[in-house]
């Protein structure tokens, strides 16, 4: 894998067509706060963005440590961004100065006001709001679209499930629709799914990736760094995928507006766009 080194990714450019269409990170690895030897460890996995956690990960009584360790940390900047999964919006103060924060992910969000709250408290930062609940899928595009500082939405689907009462996996197909939309009617990158929990099962988290995929997700958080190369698999595109998008792309540099291909299928700028960011895709495997 090739982790990406910026907005466009470090190998972008060598699929023609790629190099104007930025690529969103597609691997996220969540790491435990008070454990600095496996985020240490994180941030050398492949990991797109390395997610250092001080909520769910980390045990009551171990949660100052966790804030000094990931503070300690993030006094340097390291190659590969880091995001921090906050307990308490007490934690800001400490995190949000510091040169190796690139972004928070804001737990349990119900409506755009905590975000706007959130945004107060850590100017400048680059915030994602987690989606838990019921009601915040209810207001999943108000909280999208609640402050300029939110670059991505995901929902937290442990604590989803829970809320509703959900038994089988499917039940979440409806919440995780509605985050799809609600990131797009914002103007936001497609959402990452939520973490597959099992990190034995691969055969499982590649068939969830490949349902995730035709819902309109990208990419996808891990809890383990052996799940990040399953994750990358699923989500890049297919050599089949990659002649087609060089066809549009093509038969598009020739020609304006709406066109048909010799196969019969019909070409226009939305179908265009989507092949540029196929390409772009598959610059990242090289």
């Amino acid at each position: 894998m090739s982790p990406l080194s910026g907005p466009t990714g470090s190998a972008a450019g060598r699929v023609e067509g790629a190099t104007a269409h930025p690529v969103a990170p597609l691997t996220w690895l969540y790491a435990p706060g008070d454990r600095p030897e496996v985020v240490r460890k994180a941030l050398s996995s492949g990991a797109d963005v390395v997610i250092v956690d001080l909520e769910d990960a980390v045990a009551p009584q171990r949660k100052a440590y966790a804030l000094d360790a990931t503070a300690d940390l993030l006094a340097d900047v390291h190659p590969v961004p880091v995001h921090v999964r906050i307990h308490t919006p007490r934690d800001i103060p400490t995190l949000a100065p510091l040169p190796g924060l690139s972004g928070l992910r804001v737990p349990k969000v119900t409506q755009a006001t905590d975000i706007q709250r959130i945004a107060g408290l850590a100017p400048g930062r680059a915030l994602y709001p987690l989606l838990e609940s019921a009601l915040a899928v209810e207001h999943a595009h108000s909280i999208a679209s609640a402050h300029p500082a939110v670059r991505g939405i995901a929902l937290g689907e442990a604590d989803l499930r829970a809320d509703l009462g959900v038994r089988q996996d499917t039940g979440l197909d409806w919440s995780r629709g509605r985050v799809v939309v609600a990131a797009r009617a914002a103007a936001l990158p497609p959402p990452a799914q939520s973490v597959h929990p099992d990190i034995r099962d691969l055969d499982a988290l590649a068939a969830g990736c490949a349902r995730g995929r035709a819902m309109g997700f990208f990419g996808r958080a891990a809890i383990h760094p052996r799940q990040l190369p399953v994750i990358e698999r699923a989500y890049l595109p297919t050599p089949a995928e990659v002649d087609a998008a060089r066809e549009v792309v093509a038969a598009a540099a020739t020609e304006r507006g709406a066109l048909a291909l010799p196969d019969g299928r019909f070409v226009d700028a939305a179908v265009v766009e989507g092949a540029h960011r196929v390409l772009a895709l598959a610059a990242r495997a090289g």
